[in-house]
């Protein structure tokens, strides 16, 4: 880059950041200093500045920053954002008259970044447009709009079961290694040509799974239009505890453009640890589990950003999927209730489900969506019929079929029909399936076609019918991915395509079975 870019980037910056000041600071904020007096695990507490606010962005030496947090008569208890062994007590510490504040803009797309917006991927600075503060007020309810458009995952139980609609905020929780980052990372790649741009946050995380999630990004070229805010689990408790409003406000600066946003918070038990965490070191009084009494506060406001916003007001969405780590299958813990009484609906991951190889491992009775069919396209709701109700059925009767009970026909086809829609639900890991591949398959299960093929075969079928979508009128085609109801003339024309698909099918795995034999 040649040195006059430089200089003007480096010109764009300080205009930018004066904009800011202007916009964001404290009236009558003078040029006051103070001194370190002690120094605790990324909690620092400052004596001097008088005036300072709450929340003021404080400027320490050796280009750390911090955060004016506890402000009590004689000190200040401030969140360092940053590595606590470059300072010493006696430092000078300085107010700014501004809050904390990231970059925004276009070209943060495809970028990795820390939360104080720096990059940490080697390609050089970020050339910006603007800066927001990280903390900044929810739309009000008069400027949303309810959720009404879907958001395709990808994922067949997700998108047919548990559907979620832009502006949307849906809680994925479940035991460690359960698959939590798998499904968000199959919504994000799903994204790909549909208009809608991503933010991922990983907030305490190792650095061997960012890098993971990173290299599976790049490799479905998903990354271009993502941007990555990352804090690995060695940084200090305040970057963790900004990650998620630093990201919130890059995902705002999009959607009041009328963009489509979809963030993901991976994942907020970390949040709230680093959260405690801090909250103990500022001598706050602790509750629930040493929780501080704010806790339920501190995500509730992060949230809230989550919305559709109206024409007037831009018309863009920011939907959340905030991730949430559970122990021992408990979902009625502290910090798992609060953040499913501020989402709308969750997602559970059942670890016995992992452990039988049902991936996901999305267990339909625990998980919910509150937007629901309103958030789905019709063309599902026409064909998926009582797929959930016909699925917990057989969950129920497989129970009493394992003692060994005598089944009469009518029991033993619920069950027979309840495998074929278990093994249809699975999906392995980055292979989104497109609204067409879904509905069809969908059509073809509800009223039954499967149910005549080998259970280990179902697979091999499927394959066999979605190999089969290009043979099909291209008007029809069409209309699945419309967001109108099929006719009955159109769904006859499936049912008879996958009847004709399957049967063939399952002729030809006999007549190779034979010849096996033979």
């Amino acid at each position: 880059m040649a040195v006059k870019d430089l200089n003007n980037i480096a010109q764009q910056t300080f205009d930018e950041m004066e904009r800011v000041r202007g916009e964001y600071s404290f009236p009558f904020a003078p040029r006051e200093t103070g001194t370190v007096s002690s120094i605790t695990s990324g909690v620092i507490k400052v004596e001097g500045l008088p005036g300072a606010s709450f929340e003021e962005l404080l400027k320490f030496p050796n280009g750390l920053s911090g955060i004016a947090y506890n402000i009590d008569e004689t000190e200040i208890g401030a969140i360092l954002l940053g590595e606590d062994s470059l300072l010493n007590a006696g430092d000078e510490v300085r107010r700014t008259g501004r809050v904390m504040d990231v970059p925004v803009g276009e070209d943060l797309l495809g970028r990795v970044l820390n939360p104080l917006g720096e990059p940490v991927d080697g390609k050089g600075p970020v050339a910006w447009e603007k800066r927001f503060p990280i903390e900044r007020p929810a739309p009000a309810i008069m400027d949303r709009d309810p959720v009404a458009v879907p958001l395709q995952t990808g994922l067949k139980v997700i998108d047919a079961l548990i559907p979620i609609g832009r502006g949307q905020r849906e809680l994925i929780l479940g035991d460690r290694q359960t698959g939590k980052t798998a499904i968000a990372l199959d919504s994000i790649i799903n994204q790909k040509g549909k208009n809608v741009l991503c933010i991922y946050c990983a907030i305490g995380q190792r650095a061997s799974s960012v890098a993971k999630v990173i290299a599976a990004l790049r490799e479905k070229e998903a990354l271009e239009y993502t941007v990555v805010i990352v804090t690995e689990g060695n940084e200090s408790p305040g970057l963790k505890y900004i990650a998620p409003y630093a990201a919130t406000s890059i995902a705002e600066a999009f959607m009041e453009k009328g963009r489509d946003v979809l963030i993901v918070y991976d994942d907020l038990t970390h949040h709230a640890r680093a959260y405690r965490e801090l909250s103990l070191l500022l001598r706050r009084p602790p509750g629930r589990e040493a929780f501080p009494g704010d806790i339920f506060y501190i995500h509730s406001r992060l949230l809230e950003r989550a919305t559709r916003l109206n024409k007037e007001s831009g018309g863009g969405s920011l939907t959340a999927l905030p991730i949430i780590e559970t122990e021992a299958q408990n979902i009625s813990a502290y910090i798992p209730t609060n953040l499913i009484s501020i989402t709308d609906g969750q997602i559970y991951l059942s670890p016995k489900l992992f452990e039988l190889g049902i991936l996901p491992a999305v267990d339909v009775g625990k998980s919910v969506s509150r937007v629901g069919g309103k958030a789905q396209l019709s063309t599902y709701r026409s064909v998926i019929g009582d797929l959930k109700l016909a699925y917990s059925q057989f969950e129920e009767l497989e129970n009493y079929a394992r003692f060994g009970t005598r089944l009469d026909e009518h029991t033993r086809q619920t069950i027979e029909h309840g495998k074929r829609i278990r093994s249809w639900l699975k999906q392995k890991e980055l292979q989104p399936f497109s609204v067409e591949e879904q509905i069809v398959e969908l059509l073809a299960l509800t009223r039954g076609k499967f149910d005549a093929v080998p259970l280990e075969k179902m697979k091999e079928a499927e394959t066999a019918l979605l190999k089969s979508l290009p043979d099909l009128p291209q008007n029809l085609r069409k209309r699945l991915v419309s967001d109108e109801s099929l006719k009955d003339e159109d769904k006859e024309m499936l049912l008879k395509h996958s009847e004709e698909i399957l049967k063939g099918f399952q002729e030809k795995t006999s007549k190779k079975e034979t010849d096996g034999n033979s």
